[in-house]
């Protein structure tokens, strides 16, 4: 750019800058105004024919491409998909379909052992109870609970073997 081109961008930017933020700010935020008034006047820069027409025209112009700016900005995919938010985003949180699948899975294999070793072993397991408890609420000594729990787990581990999950 020749330095009377650069005196003309001087003199636009002096005499239609602060009308052009001014009617930038009131399409989109100041922070936003500011970028869209720099780049029209940059592109003004890069079109130095444009800094050589009449004043009307070159104020019509400069509006313009600043309401361009505005409406490529508002029309941007970027723009359309991404939100502002002071709130930090929730963690990644699991979906749970793994735990799912696995509980439908051993619920599976409990159902493939017979009834008195997975009634010992959904007892002890998932209900917490002692050999004593299972043994009074089964009506079998205590030795016998133990022997249905070796029994039960190893037929459970067998059942899981047959559906792949352990070797």
């Amino acid at each position: 750019m020749t330095p009377d081109a650069d005196e003309l961008l001087r003199a636009v930017h002096d005499a239609h800058a602060d009308a052009l933020h001014r009617y930038v700010a009131r399409l989109t935020d100041a922070a936003r105004a500011q970028d869209v008034v720099q780049e029209t006047l940059l592109r003004a820069w890069r079109h130095p024919d444009v800094l050589t027409r009449p004043e009307p025209s070159v104020r019509a112009w400069l509006f313009t491409v600043a309401r361009n700016l505005v409406v490529d900005d508002a029309r941007s995919a970027a723009r359309r998909r991404e939100l502002p938010t002071d709130a930090v985003p929730d963690a990644a949180t699991a979906d749970g379909t793994q735990e799912a699948l696995d509980r439908w899975l051993v619920a599976d294999a409990l159902g493939a052992l017979s009834d008195d070793h997975r009634a010992v072993v959904v007892g002890a397991y998932y209900g917490g109870r002692s050999v004593a408890e299972l043994a009074a609420e089964h009506g079998v000594p205590p030795g016998t609970v133990k022997s249905r729990l070796h029994y039960g787990l190893r037929a459970l581990r067998l059942a899981l073997q047959e559906r792949g999950v352990t070797s």
